[in-house]
């Protein structure tokens, strides 16, 4: 009965997590989820959240790598507050992040002034969902990149220094090849943060078709008008998910059999 016990708690757990993802794929036949996908309210939630996710990923690549090869190189107290800083955001709640978002860069909030003389207008922009989405998945990516860039090997870039190659050409040449594989997984997990984000996005970017709708949002609305797009948004939102995972998983079984002897 012992033995029996565990396998059972496995089989009732691993159902929980598939029936609902079955039932999403089973339910949806694929004339539905070309007539789906065919809806405008799909189509324009699509290209927006191409767009959107596309620029956050560039731009925490951009302002990212230079934190994460911060971090991984200097240790000590502000690492370790910066560290903290970076994880923030992913165990916030979704409305506490729209709603800091808005306290930040709403017309009345922290640096709303300053925007606003500047002429800038952040909410209800397409510029805020790109900002919610760089601020919920930003840290998958610096937290990945900085644990790779701390497993570098020293002598390494030690010999790349003693030949005459400066700190840039360490960087690009040495360091950022050598720690590809968690750069690349930081990278896809944060994209993929970035496709699913809902509530930071709804709360500071609000919901408007063409402009501020990504696929989540796109999913809600549909809910309460035609089943056809958000059954089709979701199926194609698991099907990324799944291939991301996928991906990642390959890329971890080359490096492994890279690494052999």
């Amino acid at each position: 009965m012992l033995r029996v016990l565990p396998v059972v708690a496995a089989l009732l757990m691993i159902a929980v997590l598939a029936t609902p993802l079955l039932a999403l794929v089973l339910s949806t036949a694929p004339g539905e989820l070309v007539d789906g996908l065919r809806h405008p309210l799909a189509l324009s939630a699509l290209r927006l959240s191409l767009f959107t996710t596309s620029t956050s990923l560039g731009l925490t690549l951009l302002l990212g790598t230079p934190l994460a090869w911060w971090m991984a190189r200097h240790p000590g107290p502000a690492e370790r507050a910066a560290s903290t800083l970076v994880q923030l955001p992913i165990v916030v709640p979704p409305a506490v992040s729209g709603l800091a978002l808005l306290l930040a860069f709403g017309r009345r909030g922290l640096l709303g002034p300053l925007l606003d003389r500047a002429g800038w207008t952040l909410p209800f922009t397409t510029a805020a969902v790109v900002l919610a989405e760089l601020f919920v998945s930003a840290p998958f990516y610096v937290q990945s990149a900085a644990a790779a860039f701390r497993r570098l090997d020293e002598d390494l870039l030690w010999v790349a220094r003693s030949l005459g190659a400066g700190p840039a050409r360490r960087f690009f040449r040495v360091a950022l090849p050598l720690s590809r594989h968690g750069v690349v997984t930081g990278a896809a997990l944060s994209w993929a943060r970035a496709l699913g984000e809902f509530g930071a996005t709804l709360m500071f970017a609000g919901n408007l078709q063409g402009r501020t709708q990504t696929l989540p949002l796109a999913i809600y609305t549909a809910l309460e008008t035609d089943l056809r797009p958000a059954k089709a948004l979701s199926v194609v939102m698991v099907a990324v998910a799944l291939a991301v995972l996928l991906l990642l998983g390959r890329g971890t079984v080359l490096e492994a059999v890279r690494a052999r002897p």
